[in-house]
């Protein structure tokens, strides 16, 4: 389907409310919610029943004209044939008028999504890892969202409710007068409302088209590089030279010793299990309502503090420079990775990359294998090796000796304001050594040591230091990708 495209000086935002639900519209909206995931399963199974018949058929030694046709997952074929089959299939016949036609469109439009990722993916169209067949969504596992395009869908004129079709008016938790404003104004309109059971409570989330002037950063001139860490959340360093380290909150690791004592409580109280048919006890619920509130409420301490910190980098500096991070290879390390999860890398990134385009300013994504934090922010030399555990850079030429973070921090903002101005910084060699050649600095896994290592290290390998120079000026557009 085609990208919608918002209007010039118009961009597309949303607004999430919480709501509070009556009894009875919380069964409407768990209704909907499931009728998406039964359209989702039905389209799975209708568009993959085709493929294994034809497989079936090839074992049979049927010719290729004689195999059944490939049935189409677009969404417009999704829709006429599941507008065919509710009406005689027995798994929809008899209730699927109770809910609107927007939740089996959900359905259909995630199934169309997901199919055309996997041809994707299977052709080498699509980045990332490779995708699989789309699967089944177990009622006990699917996540509980339903989208609504068309039809009624509005903010009333009181500031508490919305509307929402074949749902009507539901309360709020919170007042809708910001949005409510700017849709009575003209300087908004809704695209689409999706609602969405996370957290433990009910949300409702407006995709609005919002005129959003271009505004002005504090300082347009300075480019500033985030370097994002564990122990400290974000070390910024500009190119005046101030330097500012953002602790990390560790939301998680504060809430995990009552986590743990939750969790003992909920392992004491019988729970369900699949395999006997029992269910879950009063008590049981009652401990695990408990512990998953804990669980939402360091969520949201956590998006709160990263949204703090995005939205105060982007509104002060001209350029922001951060790193291309391997988060999902990042975390694959067992002692990190709760560490690492918890920081919210990516959505740090992410948060920068639109909020920059709001403010006026632009974000420079630096290559992941950029060695920020090997390279001297005094001198250029690239060292080359230098263990996590080594917090402290100490350069072998300059004798520079400065903190780890910082000195990464340094060496982004002196690449984005090579790139962005083409001007050297204080420390650029004139004499530029090339990278390793064959990608030999782009090391992915960790080399074991060989059983024929003679004296010395691990490996037969000689102790030494190397240091490399690098003139920023000149690599600076191969290791940088602008946004």
């Amino acid at each position: 389907m085609k990208r919608f495209e918002p209007r010039p000086g118009f961009v597309v935002q949303a607004y999430r409310f919480a709501l509070d639900p009556n009894a009875a519209q919380e069964r409407a909206l768990r209704s909907h919610c499931g009728a998406a995931r039964a359209a989702y399963n039905w389209a799975v199974s209708w568009v993959s029943a085709s493929w294994w018949q034809r497989k079936a058929e090839q074992s049979y030694g049927v010719p290729e004209d004689g195999l059944t046709p490939w049935r189409p997952w677009s969404l417009p074929a999704l829709r006429k044939a599941f507008n065919e089959a509710k009406r005689t299939d027995a798994r929809f016949a008899t209730w699927w008028e109770e809910n609107s036609k927007e939740a089996y469109n959900t359905g259909l439009a995630g199934a169309a999504a997901a199919f055309d990722n996997y041809a994707k993916s299977k052709n080498g169209k699509r980045k990332g890892k490779r995708l699989g067949m789309p699967r089944h969504k177990a009622k006990r596992k699917a996540r509980l969202a339903c989208r609504f395009t068309t039809g009624a869908i509005r903010i009333e004129a009181n500031g508490r409710h919305i509307t929402l079709p074949r749902l009507g008016t539901i309360r709020t938790h919170e007042p809708t007068g910001k949005l409510l404003g700017r849709v009575l104004a003209g300087t908004a309109r809704i695209l689409s409302a999706t609602v969405r059971f996370e957290r433990g409570r009910w949300f409702a989330s407006f995709q609005v088209e919002a005129e959003r002037e271009v505004g002005g950063v504090a300082r347009p001139d300075v480019v500033v590089g985030v370097d994002l860490g564990v122990k400290a959340l974000a070390v910024t360093a500009d190119s005046l030279g101030q330097v500012r380290h953002i602790p990390n909150p560790a939301h998680y690791d504060t809430a995990l010793k009552t986590l743990k004592r939750l969790s003992r409580r909920v392992s004491r109280r019988r729970g369900p299990d699949r395999r006997s048919g029992h269910k879950q006890s009063r008590r049981w619920l009652q401990a695990d309502q408990e512990r998953n509130r804990v669980h939402h409420r360091v969520a949201n301490l956590r998006a709160d503090a990263l949204h703090k910190l995005t939205t105060a980098i982007t509104a002060e500096y001209g350029t922001v420079a951060v790193e291309d991070l391997n988060v999902a290879g990042m975390l694959k390390n067992r002692r990190l990775a709760r560490k690492i999860s918890d920081a919210g890398f990516g959505e740090i990134r992410r948060q920068i990359t639109y909020k920059s385009t709001w403010n006026g300013s632009r974000t420079v994504t630096v290559n992941r294998w950029y060695p920020s934090s090997k390279t001297c922010s005094g001198c250029g030399a690239v060292k080359a090796k230098l263990p996590l555990h080594v917090r402290v850079f100490t350069c072998g030429e300059c004798s520079l000796v400065i903190d780890r973070d910082e000195n990464a921090a340094r060496n982004l903002a002196a690449l984005a304001a090579a790139c962005t101005t083409g001007t050297g910084v204080a420390g650029d060699q004139d004499a530029a050594t090339a990278s390793k050649p064959r990608g030999a600095d782009q090391k992915t896994r960790a080399t074991r040591p060989s059983r024929k290592a003679g004296p010395g290290r691990a490996g037969g390998a000689i102790p030494h230091q190397r240091a490399e120079t690098r003139d920023r000026t000149q690599d600076a557009e191969a290791q940088l990708a602008l946004w």
